[in-house]
């Protein structure tokens, strides 16, 4: 059974090509706001009517997108795996 799906914020560091994955943009801030190239209220007031799961933000520094995170339902059974 899938569970609704969950936001996810996907940075990409042009610099180094590494990948992070965030449950919000105030989290990614939080971890690389200095990095950003724009302060987090800047973004907010931007982005909020561009930065969609379509449309990616974009700078000379990182990408941002929007996705979704799909996850299931568990049973109140325990799984164990071997």
């Amino acid at each position: 059974m899938l569970k609704e799906d969950r936001q996810v914020i996907h940075l990409e560091i042009k610099e180094t090509g590494e990948h992070h994955y965030f449950g919000s943009v105030s989290a990614l801030f939080a971890v690389y706001e200095d990095l950003m190239g724009i302060k987090f209220q800047t973004f907010r007031a931007k982005a909020k009517d561009i930065f969609t799961e379509d449309t990616p933000f974009e700078n000379e520094k990182v990408i941002v997108r929007k996705g979704k995170l799909k996850t299931i339902g568990h049973s109140s059974k325990l799984i164990h795996l071997e």
